[in-house]
């Protein structure tokens, strides 16, 4: 099965384009695409990844993604595999325009390739309106908006705000982001009773009115180099919470990414993708 090693920021997938899967290959796909999701992203059996991105034709967009974490669960959508999914479909000449519509679970998103010279520089990403409201992260208790909200973890409390891009966040902000131990919070908030879905947990730094720092707990794949849906959330709480304006850049381990909320309430990221390797996968 062919495959394409891709990341943006350092999170990384396995991109496979269905079409260029043979008749014989897809018979040879007895497994579930959870158990192969975890063989091809293991880091020490399988290729390594933090997830396994699925090309498909659509409906109702010009193409759709599929993504399954490391762990064989699904996630709604995830905004560096979007970016690279972009770039990989320009590059392949799948389609000759610069914005495309990208079918995801948490609804059609509009990836924009920044083009220089005749290189993709950057995609620029639609992610639509945040969610705010606490049943469309979702999240259990009265209604109405998470905001600066006490949660207690493991006898401890921690101030946290909610939001969804497609899928959930949990942004709690930090004095200093590599003080957090990440390993040990990420799981007991992820599966915290209060996210009937579990959720995406955000610790973040704010270095000024336009900047802040992040570490990310990914649900479904644990901590990560980047996460783009992260990212946007964490712009949105940082301004709900008065902390930054609405437009912020994010550092990752990796680099930035920027991100835009804009007045017609819609998130706007922009930030790299990069083809790694390409190869062959035994079904």
């Amino acid at each position: 099965m062919k495959f394409t090693k891709v990341q943006g920021l350092g999170n990384d997938f396995v991109l496979v384009n269905m079409k260029e899967v043979s008749r014989e290959e897809e018979k040879n796909l007895t497994e579930s695409l959870a158990e192969l999701a975890i063989k091809i992203c293991d880091r020490h059996f399988g290729i390594g990844a933090d997830g396994l991105v699925l090309l498909r034709p659509s409906q109702k967009a010009d193409i759709a993604m599929q993504i399954i974490n490391s762990d064989g669960s699904e996630a709604e959508m995830c905004g560096n595999a979007i970016r690279c999914v972009a770039k990989y479909a320009y590059e392949r000449g799948l389609f000759d325009k610069t914005t495309l519509q990208v079918e995801t679970a948490a609804g059609i998103m509009v990836p924009e390739l920044i083009i220089e010279g005749s290189a993709v520089a950057a995609v620029r990403v639609d992610m639509g309106v945040p969610r705010l409201e606490r049943e469309q992260i979702p999240m259990t208790g009265p209604a109405g908006r998470v905001v600066n909200e006490p949660l207690e973890a493991e006898g401890k409390v921690y101030h946290i705000t909610t939001v969804s891009m497609g899928n959930p966040h949990c942004i709690i902000f930090v004095p200093d982001v590599h003080a957090v131990p990440l390993e040990n919070l990420g799981p007991v908030l992820e599966t915290h009773n209060l996210f009937p879905r579990k959720t995406n947990v955000e610790f973040v730094q704010v270095l000024n009115d336009h900047e802040v720092r992040m570490r990310v707990w990914e649900r479904g794949a644990g901590p990560t180099l980047a996460c783009g849906t992260g990212a946007c959330a964490t712009a949105v709480a940082a301004a709900l919470n008065g902390l930054t304006g609405r437009k912020v850049r994010v550092y990752l381990h990796a680099g930035p990414l920027d991100i835009e909320w804009a007045g017609d309430d819609r998130v706007y990221m922009t930030g790299p993708a990069q083809e790694v390797f390409t190869g062959n996968y035994p079904v």
